[in-house]
């Protein structure tokens, strides 16, 4: 019921879950933290496969042998429970084989990353200022929905009670894998406030999905990094106009300008600078190695381009449609309080079915 390619496949994993959990115990990867991280979570994705199979195998003899009493055994109650138990175990097989061929998918690097996620106001002015501030405020919303801590890293704020630009970090379990695909152009329709006309305007606002890289994933030369101290801007406590705290890392080699100013000590700023440079770095990375894989480019959802516009929110309808799986929702109050799951499901489902797919074509 499995084909080969699967089968071989599988033992290539158990063998190298052996090898995995040899080096966990070894006294020099538990001295060398960033081993000890990259291993661990290398064993813990091998192990969610390793126990498929062997429940797959496990069913697997008990059918073949319900099957051999088929050819061995003349009594008729007998053969008709063998019977019974076979279409049982059947059963119980085939979407076995389903679980084991999706977990068999390749993980991406970034499957177990918190996100760092990149928010700017794009054409429209004020407008586009204050849906920017609207997606925020969604996104927080939705990191509360999942107990997923949500912080601010860097924000320029509008003067109209907008944001011009805001980079923020979520971090707890599938932060990353559930926000990957919010990446994009986010169109709003709808009629400002000050528009005495009430005529309908389109505004837009850029996400910028990155994963949070840790020093495992991306190491920064202190050389190639030229450091800029400055004072904050807007309001940030009594210390801000005594006080340069703000920072500014320019990563020499790529020309990647990171600034963050939230936080009350150059220190502090400078670790949350670190982790957004980090995050670029890798997702830059990862957006090279993508481009270089055909197979990586058909599994994703759209293009993955940070300037296609992905979704459209329709005040006057109430409507928010997914442009790249035709998907809609009526329920625009719900979706800017935080309700996306049936977005995120959906995105993800399309993403799944493509890769499933492309490992189908090439098996």
């Amino acid at each position: 019921m499995m084909q080969d390619s699967m089968l071989s496949r599988l033992s290539e994993i158990s063998d190298r879950h052996a090898e995995v959990e040899r080096l966990l115990s070894l006294p020099e990867t538990a001295q060398d933290a960033n081993a000890m991280r990259r291993l661990g979570r290398e064993y813990s994705d091998l192990q969610s496969v390793v126990d498929l199979w062997r429940e797959y195998e496990s069913l697997n003899d008990d059918l073949e042998q319900a099957r051999s009493l088929l050819e061995d055994e003349s009594d008729g109650e007998i053969l008709d429970m063998a019977r019974g138990e076979i279409a049982e175990l059947e059963e119980k097989i085939s979407p076995l084989v389903e679980q084991i061929q999706n977990a068999l998918i390749p993980r991406d690097a970034t499957e177990h990353a918190d996100a760092v996620i990149e928010i700017r106001a794009g054409a429209g002015g004020d407008e586009a200022g204050l849906f920017a501030g609207d997606l925020l405020r969604m996104y927080q919303r939705y990191a509360e929905t999942n107990s997923w801590k949500f912080d601010v890293l860097d924000s320029n704020e509008t003067g109209v009670g907008g944001v011009k630009e805001v980079v923020f970090e979520v971090s707890g379990d599938g932060a990353f894998r559930r926000l990957k695909l919010e990446s994009g152009v986010h169109r709003v329709q709808r009629v400002p406030a000050t528009e005495s006309q009430g005529r309908i305007h389109t505004s837009t606002a850029t996400v910028a999905v990155l994963p949070k890289a840790e020093e495992v994933d991306v190491e920064i030369q202190d050389s190639d990094i030229r450091t800029d101290v400055y004072h904050s801007g807007g309001a940030g406590g009594q210390n801000v106009n005594k006080v340069a705290t703000a920072i500014r890392l320019t990563h020499i080699p790529t020309g990647i300008v990171v600034t963050c100013q939230n936080e009350r000590s150059q220190l502090q700023n400078r670790l949350k600078a670190m982790e957004i440079l980090r995050s670029r770095l890798w997702d830059e990375q990862i957006r090279q190695q993508q481009s270089e894989i055909a197979a990586d480019r058909k599994a994703q959802v759209g293009t993955g381009d940070r300037s296609e516009k992905i979704r459209t929110y329709n005040f006057p309808q109430s409507r928010v449609t997914d442009h790249r799986i035709g998907f809609t929702s009526h329920q625009l109050d719900r979706v800017l309080a935080g309700e996306i799951d049936e977005f995120v499901d959906a995105l993800l489902a399309e993403e799944q079915a493509r890769k499933l797919a492309t490992v189908a074509s090439t098996g």
